[in-house]
């Protein structure tokens, strides 16, 4: 019996479902909690579908868990096994009549932060019938999530050739990075310089992210680095209290500080990000049929960029 043979015949739903958590959430202790399970459980199973794939799919460090290229390519074929066992397990359920359409919805956690509440208030002033099913993902597991089917549409950045195969891609708009504060930092009150706001603690997106890729080129172009008061995260709800309450510099994507801009609860610093920004926009499926509801909500989040 070959290696694939035998690793078909043990591996199991649990390692799957341990495997998909662990990506989505970033971290272990995250993928544990949504899993309901204790730590040590989690990092056994996944010692034990890494020794059947006979490969390392995940790299555990202080900043989470990060997909190993050969992690990249197995999480599209996991998510395609759970995705068909959540399909026909719906199929031996016929839907109740009126039961609402549903939509499900992936999203940079940016994009979720900044323009998603107004494109659902507005979205369902249109279809009130409509549920929405909304997840927040890294842009790896979002286009991995897309491919297999496990959304309908998905809000985020374009990617490599290998990543978009079978996605059509539609560009929103070009997304730059801030240095925002809160109106009352002491920095403000200074000449403000890269150099200068390098001087109070900082909240960063971790590596391997668009965003931080950015803050690294801005800090090697102007000389500078990091202080070692930082904060490095993917929550924006921490990074964003970080920022409003105490004396933080938060590198952020525009889109996810508009309201926060605009209703003066931050303020952005006078340094620009290099370049025209990190492409954001819808993806689909090649190919694929959406229902009406779904076709409205793409004009909707067309409409709140035009």
């Amino acid at each position: 019996m070959n290696k694939n043979n035998l690793f078909n015949q043990r591996i199991r739903l649990r390692h799957l479902h341990t495997f998909v958590a662990v990506a989505q959430q970033g971290t272990l202790g995250r993928a544990a909690e949504t899993l309901n399970l204790s730590q040590p459980a989690l990092s056994k199973t996944l010692n034990e579908l890494e020794e059947l794939a006979g490969a390392r799919l995940l790299e555990r460090g202080r900043l989470g868990a990060q997909l190993t290229t050969a992690g990249e390519q197995f999480l599209t074929h996991a998510v395609k096994v759970l995705d068909a066992l959540n399909h026909a397990g719906q199929s031996l359920n016929a839907p109740a009549p009126g039961r609402p359409v549903v939509i499900r919805l992936g999203a940079l956690t940016t994009a979720a932060m900044g323009m998603l509440p107004q494109i659902l208030d507005r979205f369902h002033e249109q279809q009130p019938n409509t549920t929405v099913q909304v997840a927040t993902l890294h842009n790896n597991v979002l286009l991995a999530g897309l491919r297999a089917g496990e959304f309908d549409i998905g809000i985020g950045r374009m990617a490599g050739s290998e990543m978009m195969a079978g996605l059509t891609y539609e560009l929103l708009f070009l997304e730059s990075l801030n240095l925002v504060v809160r109106p009352e930092h002491p920095l403000l009150s200074d000449n403000v310089t890269l150099s200068r706001a390098m001087q109070w603690p900082v909240v960063i997106s971790p590596e391997g992210t668009a965003p931080r890729r950015i803050a690294q080129h801005m800090l090697e172009e102007q000389g500078c680095s990091l202080p070692a008061n930082c904060v490095e995260t993917s929550s924006t709800s921490l990074a964003r209290q970080l920022a409003l309450r105490y004396d933080y510099v938060w590198f952020v994507p525009s889109g996810a500080v508009k309201e926060d801009l605009s209703h003066r609860a931050l303020q952005a610093l006078p340094i620009a990000s290099p370049g025209p920004g990190e492409p954001v926009g819808i993806i689909t499926r090649s190919g694929s049929h959406l229902n009406l509801s779904a076709e409205v909500l793409m004009a909707t989040i067309r409409k709140f960029h035009s």
